[in-house]
């Protein structure tokens, strides 16, 4: 049942596909300035980490975490084709895309499929493994079994969620389709072999050219950093304290979009090195608009934030704490906030 407050979004954003329509169409000058200004730095800076390597490998270790941020532009990129909404034409975006996906080793058409599903399906309770970080009801925890309640513990500690996920997911989850579900083809599975055939003569063509230990070094730096900030940013866009989740019969687009995803408000410069991705409520609402649009659409529409869930680089901080779904609540809760709710209710009962 809606409250008052989600019947107001609703009513106020009744005219939401009108309001985003113009912003929809992507224009081929921007998709080549972004290309270019994305590419170009990160080669630039490929490069020059290669040539400091020989007199400080500290210095090739912070370039590596620069590096990572346009990495995660030419990730958003990426991320756009897949969607089909970086440029107009299908081809190019699924050439485009492929491309990017050589220097993200991310498979380009299974992990679109995955995260195209992720977004029609986004805040579903039912549908909350696939393209999601995994994450428990109250009453699922509250039915584990203590080795059960050990084991997500573990996996929810920032340790674990933000730097061992993410060399898991990179490394294991991307190299096989362990991802089934209905409308996954068997050529789309295939097409990530094919990709991850593609990266892995890529890299033995280049350690052969540069140097094994000096590419392998540079890259694994590269991509770790960025497989790290990726995973920050999905978690905090979708993690945050008042999100949204419903069962399935329970469940609505609109309020998925605008209060499952949050507005992550950094400063320009970061807001840029990301492709404008921390405006995700309004990405959730149409992934048809391309990341350079998005910007455009929420100054020109500022009925789009208010009814957002807007946190800085501080509050994200907080985040952290998120553990569990309090289905009563209707907010993500600490485990200390759990286990002190389970020591009034035992007492009671």
């Amino acid at each position: 049942m809606q409250t008052d407050f989600e019947k107001e979004i609703l009513a106020s954003l009744s005219n939401w596909k009108q309001i985003i329509k113009n912003y929809q169409i992507p224009s081929t000058k921007k998709a080549i300035v972004q290309l270019s200004n994305s590419f170009i730095p990160y080669i630039a800076m490929w490069v020059l980490m290669y040539f400091t390597w020989n007199w400080s490998i500290t210095v090739t270790l912070l370039l590596s975490v620069i590096n990572a941020f346009f990495l995660v532009r030419i990730f958003i990129i990426q991320h756009d084709c897949g969607h089909q909404s970086f440029l107009k034409s299908k081809k190019w975006n699924n050439a485009v895309g492929f491309a990017c996906s050589i220097f993200s080793s991310m498979p380009y058409k299974y992990w679109a499929r995955i995260h195209n599903y992720h977004h029609g399906h986004t805040g579903q309770l039912e549908a909350r493994d696939i393209g999601d970080i995994k994450f428990l009801t109250v009453k699922e925890y509250r039915e584990l079994s203590r080795f059960g309640r050990l084991k997500y513990r573990i996996f929810r500690n920032p340790l674990v969620l933000f730097l061992v996920s993410p060399v898991f997911y990179f490394t294991v989850t991307n190299r096989y389709p362990f991802e089934a579900f209905k409308g996954m083809v068997a050529r789309v599975k295939w097409s990530q072999v094919r990709n991850n055939l593609f990266i892995l003569i890529t890299y033995l063509a280049l350690g052969a050219i540069l140097g094994w230990v000096k590419f392998i070094a540079i890259q694994l730096f590269t991509i770790f950093f960025f497989a790290v900030i990726s995973f920050w940013f999905f978690y905090v866009q979708h993690s945050h304290e008042s999100t949204y989740h419903q069962w399935k019969n329970n469940w609505n687009y609109i309020l998925a979009a605008l209060r499952g995803a949050s507005y992550y408000k950094l400063p320009k410069v970061f807001q840029w090195l990301t492709g404008n991705i921390g405006l995700h409520h309004i990405h959730h609402l149409s992934s048809l608009i391309p990341n350079y649009n998005l910007e455009k659409c929420m100054k020109e529409n500022p009925i789009l934030n208010k009814y957002a869930n807007i946190i800085t680089f501080k509050e994200s901080l907080k985040c952290m704490q998120n553990k569990l779904w309090d289905e009563q609540k209707q907010r993500m809760i600490s485990f200390k906030e759990f286990y002190m709710a389970e020591r009034m209710r035992l007492s009671i009962s």
